[in-house]
C-alpha cells in the first residue's frame, strides 16, 4: 500500500530539522544560549524532528503494510509535537527579543 503522508513528513521534517540548527547556532554565536530556555527547547524539537525523519522513511522502506501504518503513525505524532514545540520557539523568541 502506498502511504502518501510519510514523503511528506520526510522533506517537511528535515527542512524544520535547519531551522531548528539555525536557532541553536544563532543564540551560540551571539552568545544568548547560556540562561534562556529557547536553546533547550529548540534541541529537544530538533531530536523529535529527528525522530520524525527517521521514522518517516523507515515507514516508505518497510514492506509490510501493518509496520508502515504504525511507523507513519508514530511520525505523525512526533511531527505535531514538533511543530507545537516550533510554535513554542517562535512565541519565545518575539517576547524575549523583541521589545
Amino acid at each position: 500500500m502506498a502511504n502518501n503522508t510519510s514523503q511528506h513528513i520526510l522533506a517537511t521534517s528535515a527542512n524544520l530539522l535547519g531551522f531548528c540548527l539555525f536557532v541553536i547556532t544563532s543564540l551560540h554565536i551571539a552568545n544568548l544560549a547560556e540562561n534562556h530556555i529557547i536553546d533547550e527547547l529548540t534541541s529537544v524539537v530538533a531530536v523529535m524532528l529527528t525522530c520524525s525523519t527517521v521514522l518517516s522513511f523507515l515507514s516508505i522502506r518497510t514492506l509490510k503494510n501493518k509496520r508502515e501504518r504504525l511507523l507513519e503513525t508514530i511520525a505523525d505524532y512526533f511531527f505535531i509535537a514538533s511543530l507545537l514545540g516550533i510554535l513554542v520557539i517562535i512565541l519565545l523568541i518575539t517576547l524575549t527579543y523583541i521589545d
